[in-house]
This record gives structure tokens, C-alpha cells and sequence, in this order.
């Protein structure tokens, strides 16, 4: 029997470490013969901490939203075999359906393995991808495989990854490199961190792949500073791969030499193009080259380089081992494979979900993320982060794959999907991810530097209620000289929320802009807090005012000062009654 607690950053955030200390208390004061492991999210990140009991044929039984306290009650529980009177914190089957519905691919190991023993990869199949390789294969045979399988880069372009494998390879250049881009930035997206916290060790396969077939001995993961637990399992895992002789001189006696190292980066969002991510790679400021030449003729040091982000080379083993017609089965035609994607916003349940290419926004909102919470109207679905766009609940039917949803207006992106509710004003959403691209922009070209700034200005005296007619008109206008006249993908793609939520929620901007009205109730120059006759005079929401602003007797209706309200919202969060209101 053995016991594993999810220790990525999801659950550690929620306590699962204490959950973990209290379960190895608890062992040894009973002197019981079991073992307490760690192993990383497995997606289910609404659940955590999660805490799984294998049994000694393996047989798994789950618990979820395990805290310190909850655990001897637990335990008491399973040994006595008296789980079904207390199951308070066992999944449920509609949780269970969370995973089921997936097709995990990328996530095939998280919170499955231990991630910082690389036995327990190996024994899950790892490294036999690598032996093929070098038993069985060309460096050409892999490009083929690759370029069978039809897997694109997940990073956000879409690119071909054996289109870009290849071109390196071509290059005549005796030193070549191949770089990692985990300098995962987009605001909600944490796809990569996963695997890295998780499945470390099949990133560094994948690179070990990408290397042979492109002819380079050296490889480079690019990782942000903010992801320590991240970098802390790569470093372990490298150093336990090149123990085993799977990284360093002659490879499994095969002749090839590879090795890995890791660059903590700033955390610049441009760092995620390319030629951006080169220069920081070279110790220079992380701003992005005209291209071409691109990264595979004059990389790093001006050597050929190829870049792929985490979840596009964590795909590789997998592609390998199972043949690159098998990956190319699921998906659609031109975006083949499967997708992770982070549920974040609005949403019942939150985490990381992996289907196949082509299954709608419907399905992974409603059918495996459980739909909006507290049962709210589904408004929108903001899809490849600042870069990317709003896509308004009637077209909920789309299908989530390149080609649909660039024809909206939107990018899968990386892979965050941000989901919004009736009560978000979709015009201060557009002032959120344009403030993010504006303070992000290395400064290089004018029309990002200073178009994003003046229409981020626009942006935000619209939400304050004093917005112009020809707004609009002139938001439309600065986003297509932005869009034009930027060089890197940063500033041609910030205005697309702009755009985009033009586009479908017009109405909003007219009635912030001609009515002073926010829809959503949400921008807080343009609504009030008022108290209704439900009020009771409990005197709760004067007791936790921040500013004094709420009167009134006991056991009678209560009044808010306009003059005086900072519109906190903290009055209508703690009313039991209902009584605290927006207009």
C-alpha cells in the first residue's frame, strides 16, 4: 500500500504540504508500514489537495480538498473499511468524469508519477521513445514521423514542428541548439508549469529527440524565475538522467552526445518570441529581430536553433513510441493531436483539461469544466491570452482548432481559455489584457510603445464614464496601425481583445460611451451600492465597511453615503439577506 499527495504548485498553494506532514505524522505514530510520495497536478486543480491511497494490487481510491485536519478522520475511515458511511471527501463520480472525458497525451504522467524519481518514469514507459531512436531510426525517419504525426506548435503560431526540425537540420553549420520556451506568460495559462512540476523528465525526451533529429548536442530550457518548484524538478530531473547515462557523452552507446542546461528568465512576456527569447538566451535585453533570417538559419550565437515550447516537445515521446500515425488519428484534419487547455475565470472547475483537436467550446466548458458558477449566464471566452480574443457565448458551437478559431478572431494560442460570466463588463476585460501588452512592450517599435498606450487611454476613460463619441471609431483605427506596423507578434496581436470585443459586445461600448451605463455593473465610475427593504438591520455590512459609509439603527433599513463609498463591494459580499444592490 502506498499513499501520494499532489504537491504541485496547485496543491501546495491550498496546503497540501501540511496535508502531506500530518499523513507522515500520523503513520508513525501508528507504525504503519506505508510510504507517503508526491507526485504533481493531475488537472483537477478545483480538488486539491488530493491525497490517493493504492492499494497493494494498485486499485486507487481518491480523496479530494484534503486539509491537515480532515486527514485521521480519513484514514480511520479507509482502514476500517467503512468508506461509504463517511464520504465526505471522496471524488465523485461527476469529478471522475473530469478526467475520463480527456484524451492524455502531454498529461499522461502528471499526478500519476513522482516527478523527482525517475524510476517511476522509466517504469511508465519513459526513455523507450529515445531507445528506438537510436536502435531503429534516421534522424530523417524521425522528421517523418513527426511530420506524419501533423503535430504543430502549441506555443501559439501553430507552426509545423517538423517543418521547423527540418530546416535546422539543412543547415551546414557544424553547432547547432535546440531551445525549450518555458517562459510561459500569458495571464491564466499554466499548462507548462504542470508538466514541468509534474513530468519533467518527458521534456527532457522530447529535447533529446528534437537534438538527434536536427543535429544538435546541446540543448537550453528557457524557464520563467516565478516558476521555482518548475525549475527545482528539472534540475533534479537532468541530474538524475545524466546518472543513468540518459543525457552526456555517447548516449546508450550510440555515438550521440547530448546535454541540457536551464536559463531562469525575467519574466518578459515578448521573451515568448523567439528572437526575443534569443537575445535574452545571450545575455542581451529581451527584444525581438526582424526575421528574417530566421532562428533555424541564425539562432543563438547565430547558429541554427530551433524553438518549442514545453507542451509541443512533451508530445514527442509519446509520437514516438506510438507511431506518428496514431497522434495524427485524433484531431481534425489540419490541427491533428490533442490541445491542453487551462480553465480559468468563471468557471466551476478550474484546472488543466487535454482533449483532442476539434471538440467545441460547448463540450470542454460545460461537459468537462461543469459550466459557470453559481449557475450564471455563459457571456464569453477570452482564447489565447492578451494575444488572443473574446468569443461570445453564441458561438459556444465552434470547434477548438486553428483554422475555427482564427476565422473568429481568436487564437488557440498557448492554451489558456478565461471564462466570463454575465457580470463581467467585456469593455473593461479589453482595458485588462490591453494594460498587460502596453506594460509588457519592449519599447522597440512606435506603433506598439505608443499605440497601445493611447488606446489603453481610451480604454480606460470609457470605463470611467467619460468616453467620446468617435471612441470607438478611433479604437478600430489605432488597433489596425498597431496590428500593421508592429514587428513582433506582441504588438501585431495586443489589439486582437480590442478587436474583438468590438466586434461582438459593441452595444457595451455604446452604452458606456452615449448612456453612462455598464451593462455588467462592473465599472465602478458608473454604478452605485444602494440598500433594498430586504434589509434587516443586522448591522453586518456597517460593522465590515472599510470606510464608515454605511448608517442606520438596529433592526432598521440602513443607508449607504455616496460621497463616502469607495465601491469595495465588501458590503454586498457579506449581506446574508440580499439586501446590498447595484444601479
Amino acid at each position: 500500500m502506498r499513499i501520494v499527495v499532489g504537491q504541485g504548485s496547485c496543491g501546495i498553494a491550498t496546503g497540501a504540504k501540511k496535508t502531506a506532514s500530518e499523513l507522515e505524522r500520523l503513520i508513525k505514530e501508528k507504525d504503519l508500514n506505508i510510504q507517503v510520495g508526491t507526485t504533481g497536478c493531475v488537472g483537477t486543480c478545483y480538488l486539491e489537495p488530493i491525497v490517493d491511497i493504492y492499494d497493494d494490487d494498485n486499485n486507487l481510491t481518491r480523496y479530494v480538498k484534503v486539509q491537515p485536519e480532515d486527514v485521521e478522520k480519513i484514514m480511520e475511515s479507509h482502514f476500517s473499511c467503512e468508506l461509504g458511511k463517511d464520504s465526505s471527501h471522496c471524488i465523485t463520480r461527476a469529478d471522475e468524469e473530469v478526467i475520463e472525458k480527456q484524451k492524455r497525451v502531454v498529461l499522461r504522467n502528471c499526478g500519476v508519477i513522482d516527478p523527482e524519481n525517475i524510476d517511476e518514469y522509466i517504469n511508465a514507459g519513459g526513455y523507450k521513445a529515445i531507445e528506438k531512436v537510436f536502435k531503429e531510426m534516421t534522424p530523417e525517419d524521425v522528421i517523418e514521423v513527426m511530420k506524419v504525426s501533423g503535430l504543430r506548435g502549441r506555443g501559439g503560431a501553430g507552426f509545423p514542428t517538423w517543418f521547423k526540425w527540418n530546416a535546422a537540420r539543412q543547415n551546414n553549420a557544424k553547432t547547432r541548439y535546440t531551445v525549450c520556451n518555458a517562459d510561459e506568460g500569458d495571464p491564466g495559462a499554466f499548462m507548462d508549469r504542470s508538466v514541468l512540476e509534474g513530468d519533467p523528465h518527458s521534456l527532457i525526451e522530447g529535447m533529446m529527440i528534437s537534438g538527434f533529429a536536427m543535429g544538435a548536442n546541446e540543448g537550453v530550457i528557457y524557464c520563467r524565475a516565478e516558476y521555482p518548484l518548475a525549475i527545482h524538478r528539472l534540475e533534479k530531473a537532468i541530474e538524475q538522467a545524466r546518472e543513468k547515462g540518459y543525457l552526456g557523452k555517447n548516449i546508450l552507446g550510440s555515438g550521440f552526445d547530448f546535454d541540457l542546461r536551464i536559463k531562469a528568465g525575467a519574466g518578459a512576456f515578448v521573451c515568448g518570441e523567439e528572437t526575443a527569447l534569443i537575445a535574452s538566451l545571450e545575455g542581451e535585453r529581451g527584444m525581438p529581430r526582424l526575421k528574417p533570417p530566421f532562428p533555424a538559419s541564425k539562432g543563438f550565437w547565430q547558429l541554427p536553433t530551433n524553438i518549442n515550447n514545453v507542451e509541443t516537445l512533451a508530445n514527442v515521446p509519446w509520437i514516438i513510441a506510438n507511431g506518428g500515425e496514431a497522434f495524427g488519428s485524433m484531431g481534425t484534419e489540419k490541427s491533428k493531436g490533442t490541445k491542453v487547455f487551462a480553465l480559468a475565470g468563471k468557471i466551476k472547475k478550474g484546472g488543466l483539461v487535454e482533449v483532442p483537436m476539434g471538440m467545441t467550446l460547448e463540450e470542454i466548458i460545460f461537459d468537462i469544466g461543469g459550466g459557470i458558477k453559481n449557475d450564471k449566464k455563459f457571456k464569453a471566452v477570452q482564447m489565447g491570452g492578451p494575444s488572443g480574443g473574446c468569443i461570445p457565448a453564441e458561438l459556444k458551437d465552434t470547434p477548438v482548432d486553428y483554422e475555427n478559431i482564427g476565422r473568429i478572431g481568436a487564437i488557440v494560442g498557448s492554451g489558456g481559455m478565461i471564462v466570463m460570466d454575465e457580470d463581467t463588463c467585456m469593455v473593461d476585460m479589453a482595458r485588462y489584457f490591453l494594460d498587460f501588452t502596453r506594460k509588457e512592450s519592449c519599447g522597440k517599435c512606435n506603433y506598439c510603445r505608443l499605440g497601445t498606450k493611447r488606446m489603453l487611454e481610451i480604454l480606460e476613460r470609457i470605463t470611467e464614464g467619460k468616453g467620446r463619441d468617435g471612441d470607438i471609431e478611433l479604437l478600430e483605427e489605432l488597433a489596425s496601425k498597431v496590428k500593421d506596423g508592429s514587428m513582433c507578434g506582441l504588438g501585431q496581436t495586443a489589439p486582437n481583445p480590442v478587436l474583438t470585443t468590438i466586434k461582438y459586445f459593441r452595444n457595451e461600448y455604446e452604452d458606456h460611451i452615449y448612456n453612462h451605463t455598464c451593462t455588467a455593473k462592473s465599472c465602478k465610475a458608473l454604478f452605485e451600492f444602494f440598500i433594498t427593504d430586504n434589509c434587516t438591520g443586522c448591522t453586518v455590512c456597517a460593522r465590515n465597511c472599510p470606510v464608515n459609509c454605511i448608517s442606520g439603527e438596529r433592526k432598521q433599513l440602513h443607508v449607504i453615503d455616496q460621497t463616502l463609498c469607495t465601491k469595495c463591494g465588501k458590503c454586498e459580499e457579506v449581506c446574508r439577506f440580499d439586501a446590498v444592490k447595484r444601479r
